[in-house]
């Protein structure tokens, strides 16, 4: 968790700004952390980053668009030192929060990073954690579990939660229990794939979620949030007829189960994250194919630094993230090679 002068600090950098911007990993936890920081302020704009894997250089025209006066990142691993040279320029102050392991000498002094694996305390919670421990708004504590549980991660205050809301939790203690088998694991499913969408409609969505007063406003359909609804459907579709042929290949599967797929929609990490909660004994790979280049997305127990020995070598390879779930991109043409490298050193 943070210290409390580190909660302190990024409390008075909230409140001084006059029209912040949060930038926000394009997941749950990067969403729900931007909900309750802004919420609880009651001021600012969320993007969501969908460049992989740093915030490039070209989001730094959303600082200019929309007078920015403040920048927050939230949940994402990498700024590009483009982005960072832009934002110089302008001399904008920047709150960095995250909660990945990376190069902390890359971080530019007048950023304003805060992690808690640097901590003497150190522990890698979701950001959605970190912005609860910030804002303490019981309110939004709906808004709270849907980014932990995405992330696999039960929080401090999922008994506060399951008194308030036990209809829409269920008896587990397991984050995935809770992700596939409860209401608020629904709402995070519709909320993921929501940010599947056109921008638009994405817009909107944040728009009602900033207003959304309960849960139960993004459960139950209606003219207000049935864009979102709508995409769900469409996505989930998809999503569940790929899932069930990697459940097929996983069935048949030893250590590793690889699944590849390809199209127009990337839902990798959603099916990384089920195929481990479905098959706990394996390593999950999971590869989506576009074109040239390949997202990987791999779940298993301290998969991390096999994953980015795997890629050593082949040309653009890049990957990161934690210890049990990590993700990269690959060129297509060295998908096998890179299959050959992960089985040899796991064996």
């Amino acid at each position: 968790m943070l210290t409390r002068i580190q909660v302190k600090e990024i409390k008075e950098h909230l409140e001084k700004s006059q029209n912040p911007l949060f930038f926000f990993d394009n997941d749950q936890d990067g969403l729900c952390s931007f909900l309750l920081l802004q919420r609880w302020l009651g001021r600012g704009k969320g993007v969501p980053i969908k460049s992989f894997p740093d915030l490039i250089p070209e989001y730094f025209r959303k600082v200019k668009e929309l007078g920015a006066d403040y920048v927050f990142v939230l949940d994402k691993p990498l700024i590009s030192k483009g982005f960072f040279e832009e934002i110089r320029k302008v001399n904008i102050p920047v709150v960095w929060i995250d909660h990945h392991t990376i190069d902390w000498t890359l971080i530019p002094q007048f950023v304003n990073y805060y992690n808690p694996l640097l901590n003497k305390k150190k522990s890698n919670e979701p950001i959605t954690a970190l912005c609860y421990q910030i804002t303490k708004r019981k309110e939004d504590i709906w808004i709270a579990m849907v980014g932990c549980i995405s992330d696999g991660f039960v929080p401090y205050f999922y008994t506060d939660f399951e008194k308030k809301y036990s209809d829409l939790s269920t008896n587990s203690m397991e984050a995935f229990d809770l992700l596939y088998k409860s209401q608020i694991g629904k709402i995070a499913r519709i909320l993921s794939f929501g940010l599947k969408d056109r921008t638009t409609n994405v817009i909107n969505m944040l728009k009602f979620l900033i207003k959304a007063k309960s849960p139960y406003e993004v459960l139950e359909e209606n003219s207000k949030n049935s864009s979102f609804h709508k995409r769900f459907n469409q996505v989930n579709a998809r999503y569940t007829r790929l899932l069930n042929k990697a459940i097929i290949l996983g069935k048949k599967a030893d250590r590793i189960l690889f699944f590849q797929y390809g199209g127009d929609l990337s839902i990798s990490s959603e099916l990384s994250n089920n195929l481990s909660y479905i098959f706990r004994d394996k390593l999950i790979v999971v590869a989506y194919v576009k074109g040239a280049k390949t997202n990987i997305s791999t779940r298993g127990e301290k998969i991390r630094e096999a994953f980015l020995k795997s890629i050593e070598g082949l040309e653009g390879a890049i990957g990161g993230g934690h210890e049990n779930a990590v993700g990269g991109q690959i060129k297509t043409e060295d998908i096998e090679k890179f299959r050959e490298n992960l089985k040899k050193i796991l064996n």
